[in-house]
């Protein structure tokens, strides 16, 4: 799967951080994971489980009658593609206005804004 044809809707990231978490699991171990942290039963992880496969987010693999679920991406790629698609939806693209929206609404401590500053050095550098 290429990271322009990721897509999750909330419930699939849910079963995506628990395959990201550990993989392979089994349809058994995916279940009780759902349960504990998302409160689902188990008609409603596997039938999630059997989605997305058939969309191709999920790789199964069936042997001795047990099924073992793979994540088809990584979870980079989802956070980056769903990064992008956030900006681009509510910002219009544009990274300033979504700094200026973070940094009006909540303190950046020294250790953030070092950061974001050594990441704006590497960008520049990057460009050069």
């Amino acid at each position: 799967m290429t990271e322009h044809n990721i897509s999750l809707t909330n419930a699939e990231w849910n079963v995506m951080e628990c395959l990201w978490a550990a993989s392979p699991q089994s349809g058994r171990e995916t279940v009780d994971y759902l349960k504990k942290h998302v409160g689902w039963n188990r008609s409603t992880t596997l039938t999630m489980l059997r989605r997305m496969t058939e969309k191709g987010l999920v790789r199964c693999v069936e042997e001795d009658g047990i099924k073992a679920y793979y994540p088809y991406c990584k979870r980079e790629d989802a956070v980056r593609k769903e990064t992008e698609d956030f900006i681009n939806r509510v910002y219009k693209g544009s990274i300033s206005q979504l700094m200026s929206a973070v940094t009006k609404k909540q303190a950046l401590t020294d250790e953030e804004i070092s950061e974001l500053y050594s990441i704006l050095k590497k960008a520049e550098e990057a460009k050069k």
